[in-house]
């Protein structure tokens, strides 16, 4: 077993994540088996009970695991099932160790950081390493592992110690240290400084580790230079020094480190042997066919996003990811329109009338309207309103987990006539409770107590369903998180009054509510589930695709076609002129360069290299091949902004004129 440490040094969220998924998606690239652990070094045992303003999304495993959202990055990148076991916490740590001597484990002995609490980090960090994540059983042969935070943070002090111990135990030559750091370039000299990392570098020898391989976040690309600066007084060679400046797309982050000779700096440091016959710039074409698609794409579909969490991007990047695969599938730029809910509502009208005007703007030029999920009252009124808007007016909707639950209250309220409906999550003794709580998964204790990880949907017989058709199945397997769910009372009510709930699951406590949809309208489709977390950029998530493909009036055209899409549209989308024989020859001719892509794994917009060091994945090792030969389809766009529901009851009769491309 090998071992890669990525740490950080100068500044926070300076794009360990993005760094290392895209080291492994390379490991991965030339045949090895990779696996990946976080660590987050806050006493939280998890990140289940976060607000999302403090780390960004809760990311879900299959095992119901909640962990930090860079675990979605690994799992995109690298198109593997993580567990929970692969995020590692202080608190996970002193737990283990606090229960442990409870047991009488440590034989009467005082228990102390060292070695106590760094024997527990080893132990289960070797543990977890060997722990399969494909399909297919196998042993991981790279452990790749971010240390969260920055080096010389007082919380993260024990995972250095462990490591510093680390390194010895399974040997240097199983073992290496990435450390990441900031080269700033101030506007008032222009001169890129080399200052902060030469002493993020010491402080980390300080500390009894030594970086093998420093990658160099820069705003612009570095010199050669800074470089040998770098090099000279960091005490590395001047090949180990990877510098890594802010690109167009997250896809050309493993290309550039593949660029750097990054894969020929592990080789030396790791003793790795590829396979025989393994040409590793052949295998990154995949790589770059991906990063070359999404950097040029020339039209864009618009999405409006609703929600409470806008401010802070990372709060959806899951949600964000799925809409650009999807985006990228169907040829198209994705541009997303991050709307704050309470700026819909009217009570914003009064006291900001620019905001409210503003919001409501960027919501009625949009193709198509996500709602995601979340928690509390805040601004349910402002989703209330913008639901309605794309049901009386025909725009494609997408509602997920709260959005499902927020659309099936808006229809109640305004089509069966239950003024009162609402959710006992807002209002709880209210009179029409149309959303209900689950009590088996509602304790008393917040965390960990949710329905929660990967469950099947079964679509009802006889059923039509948009969704289904999307799927292709009659089962769908998704991750789940929620408290709350549809009340059975009210289903047969609402569907005979035209609202269907096409998927269920059977729980053994009850049957719940998955899928709703509404026939007779372009795409309003609501799930309980979480499509995002199983997106790759090659696969992209079924309902999200359909908004996207319905948001370019594509979505007929995508179905009679049996879900194909077709290199045609590629072009048109691009301005790529290659033949189809071409591109089924590029196609054919990077397949045989990477490993196959497993069957179990399913997946904000990027301003720099590593600025996402929260979100990123094998979501783009898998994405090239297949989609280098294929992209959607061709139709007539739908959507013209209508208002009022007088001029609805008018379009109904007659269909939606195209809009120009």
């Amino acid at each position: 077993m090998k071992y890669i440490l990525v740490t950080g040094g100068v500044i926070s969220g300076i794009g360990k994540g993005v760094i290392a998924s895209s080291i492994g998606a390379i490991m991965k690239t030339v045949g090895f088996r990779v696996t990946s652990i976080k660590i987050d070094p806050y006493i939280n045992i998890d990140a289940g009970t976060f607000s999302p303003y403090e780390h960004g999304e809760v990311f879900v495993l299959d095992d119901g695991g909640e962990v930090d959202l860079d675990l979605g990055n690994y799992e995109r990148f690298l198109d593997v099932t993580l567990h929970r076991d692969n995020n590692i916490t202080t608190g996970k740590v002193y737990q283990q160790v606090i229960n442990h001597e409870r047991e009488g484990r440590y034989l009467g002995k005082t228990v102390q950081v060292v070695p106590h609490i760094t024997d527990a980090i080893m132990d289960w960090v070797e543990c977890v390493a060997r722990k399969p994540v494909t399909v297919d059983g196998l042993e991981p042969e790279i452990c790749i592992i971010e240390l969260g935070g920055t080096i010389g943070d007082i919380e993260g002090m024990p995972f250095v110690e462990a490591f510093r111990q680390f390194q010895f135990r399974v040997g240097r030559g199983n073992f290496c240290c990435v450390h990441v750091s900031l080269v700033p370039q101030p506007s008032s000299t222009g001169e890129q400084k080399t200052k902060p990392t030469q002493a993020s570098v010491r402080e980390l020898r300080g500390l009894g580790l030594y970086a093998d391989i420093i990658v160099c976040r820069s705003e612009k690309p570095i010199g050669p230079e800074v470089k040998r600066k770098l090099s000279n007084f960091c005490h590395v060679a001047p090949h180990q020094v990877i510098c890594l400046h802010d690109v167009d797309t997250l896809y050309r982050v493993p290309v550039m480190l593949a660029e750097e000779r990054v894969l020929h700096a592990l080789q030396e440091c790791l003793h790795l042997r590829l396979p025989t016959g393994m040409k590793p710039r052949r295998c990154m074409a995949r790589w770059r066919d991906l990063a070359e698609r999404a950097a040029h794409l020339r039209r864009t579909v618009t999405i409006a996003l609703v929600g409470k969490y806008t401010s802070l991007q990372d709060s959806y990047a899951s949600v964000i990811k799925a809409l650009q695969h999807a985006a990228l599938a169907a040829g198209r730029r994705l541009d997303l329109q991050c709307v704050e809910s309470e700026h819909l509502q009217d009570a914003c009208k009064t006291d900001d009338p620019v905001r409210y005007h503003e919001a409501w703007r960027h919501l009625c030029r949009a193709d198509g309207l996500l709602v995601p999920g979340g928690f509390g009252h805040r601004g349910v009124e402002g989703k209330l309103a913008a639901i309605h808007w794309a049901r009386v007016n025909n725009k494609p909707f997408l509602g997920v987990c709260l959005g499902m639950q927020v659309a099936v209250i808006e229809y109640a309220r305004n089509v069966v006539g239950l003024k009162d409906a609402t959710s006992t999550e807002f209002v709880q003794d209210t009179s029409e409770p149309l959303i209900i709580d689950m009590p088996e998964h509602n304790t008393g204790q917040m965390g960990g107590t949710m329905r929660l990880g990967r469950r099947a949907t079964e679509f009802k017989d006889g059923k039509p369903s948009l969704l289904q058709q999307l799927y292709g199945t009659a089962r769908v397997d998704e991750r789940h998180r929620h408290r709350y769910e549809v009340n059975p009372v009210y289903v047969e009510r609402l569907e005979k009054a035209g609202l269907h709930f096409v998927g269920q699951a059977e729980d053994k406590e009850a049957t719940r509510m998955e899928i709703v949809e509404l026939p007779d309208h372009p795409y309003f489709i609501g799930v309980q589930f979480h499509p995002e977390y199983l997106t790759r950029p090659t696969r992209p998530s079924p309902p999200y695709l359909g908004l996207v493909l319905a948001a370019c009036g594509k979505l007929t055209s995508y179905l009679a076609k049996g879900r194909r899409l077709t290199s045609r549209y590629r072009r048109e989308s691009t301005g790529d002129t290659s033949s189809d024989e071409e591109l089924a020859e590029l196609s054919q001719a990077v397949t045989g360069c990477m490993t196959p892509v497993t069957e179990g794994a399913r997946d904000t917009p990027a301003s720099g290299a590593a600025s996402e060091g929260s979100s990123g994945g094998s979501e783009e090792a898998a994405a090239a091949a297949a989609a280098a030969a294929q992209s959607p389809l061709v139709g007539a766009g739908d959507s013209a902004v209508a208002a009022g529901e007088q001029k609805t009851a008018a379009k109904a009769a007659k269909p939606a004129p195209a809009a120009s491309a």
